[in-house]
């Protein structure tokens, strides 16, 4: 066996991995990160955060602390990460060297997960050069609504809800459901729920559209198949929207009323929870989750903003797509993904093909093969043809 030959030794059993092929593979793609991030500007740009922060004034203007301390905690984050990557790579390359002085098959086993949590971290860093939109970076406000299949399409509702819950808290997001409000027998008419991390929105953005579960409905007493519905529709969550939109109080009708039905862990039973319709637009947002009725106002005007944002930029992206002429837009009213769990388990994504008969993992939250698959669909789209 010549020195270097990455072939696992005989007799060992382990599978067949070209660690020297994946090391040189991962240090391109790590230059490249660098190169895609800009560890320099990024470099200079800590140091002048850095210096705005420390600054005595600073929260004498909470807006602009408030740009500061999270663009300053951003920058840190790319930073680390970069940081973090060139260490693996370092270790991998340290413990491979090992391997090939000493010959011991536990280092080739050490090596080779250090080369998969690399791969694993190099993908979710990729990702970001997928993103196109203003505000990919930001939060997102979603909301899910059952459709067209009765008591399991509201029942489909309320496992989407714990689908997507469960995603984010998987990428260490955080979730606030803002309301929720209950099935006539089982789940979720509707639901409303905000997640805070970075990229939410760029993420969940390619979730958006109608979801479509196929199985043996547990609410037929004869145990038919029964095919429903439920649909997200996600808009960026900006915690300042004013520079976008303004919201004049004489459009809107407030209405109060007390949380209700079986919402359980949902629904923070008050008699505060406040529902806001803005008259022009017919917009209507409900919040009911804070402590107090004035909450509940500030947290739907922050999301009744959100929305109108959103439909302003939609509304501008119609008049240049009237210019540039037609398109075809995958979002909200398509059916984007089957979900089938009867007669057989596969959940298949009808805009990339992207497909798994692993559904109990998928209902569980693991999803991101979908959306970077997702992603990457939509940015061959947007490359220009030749």
């Amino acid at each position: 066996m010549p020195p270097g030959d990455p072939s696992p030794r005989e007799g060992s059993g382990s599978e067949w991995v070209d660690i020297p092929g994946a090391i040189a593979s991962a240090a391109e793609r790590l230059a490249e990160a660098e190169r895609f991030l800009g560890r320099d500007t990024l470099s200079g740009r800590r140091a002048e955060l850095e210096a705005e922060a420390s600054a005595p004034g600073l929260w004498d203007d909470a807006d602009n602390a408030r740009k500061v301390t999270t663009e300053l905690g951003r920058v840190v984050e790319d930073l680390d990460l970069l940081d973090t990557l060139g260490a693996l790579l370092s270790d991998a390359e340290t413990l491979y060297q090992l391997d090939q002085e000493e010959g011991d098959e536990s280092l080739r086993a050490e090596t080779t997960e250090v080369l998969a949590d690399l791969d694993r971290r190099l993908r979710t860093m990729e990702l970001r050069a997928l993103f196109a939109g203003d505000h990919d970076d930001s939060d997102a406000v979603a909301e899910i609504h059952a459709g067209a299949g009765g008591t399991d399409a509201q029942d489909w509702a309320d496992m989407l809800l714990r689908m997507y819950s469960r995603w984010a808290e998987r990428r260490g997001f955080d979730v606030e459901v803002e309301e929720a409000t209950p099935g006539q027998e089982a789940g979720l008419l509707s639901a409303t729920f905000i997640v805070k991390g970075r990229y939410a929105f760029g993420m969940l953005a390619a979730e958006r559209g109608v979801h479509r579960l196929v199985r043996i409905s547990p609410f037929d007493a004869q145990h038919r198949r029964q095919t429903s519905f439920a649909s997200l529709d996600v808009v960026p969550f900006i915690e300042d929207v004013s520079g976008e939109v303004e919201i004049d109080e004489k459009d809107l009708r407030i209405d109060t009323y007390r949380s209700s039905g079986a919402g359980g862990q949902h629904v923070n039973k008050t008699d505060s929870a406040v529902r806001l319709t803005h008259l022009p637009t017919g917009i209507v947002v409900s919040c009911q989750n804070q402590r107090s009725q004035h909450q509940n106002k500030a947290k739907a005007m922050q999301v009744l903003g959100a929305k109108l944002a959103e439909r302003q930029r939609a509304e501008h992206q119609a008049t240049l797509d009237s210019l540039a002429g037609e398109r075809t837009d995958n979002a909200w009213g398509n059916q984007i993904r089957s979900y089938v769990l009867a007669p057989y388990q596969l959940v298949k994504d009808l805009r990339s093909g992207e497909e798994t008969g692993n559904v109990d993992a998928v209902l569980d939250g693991d999803l991101d093969r979908f959306m970077e698959s997702e992603l990457r669909r939509q940015a061959d789209l947007r490359r220009p043809r030749t």
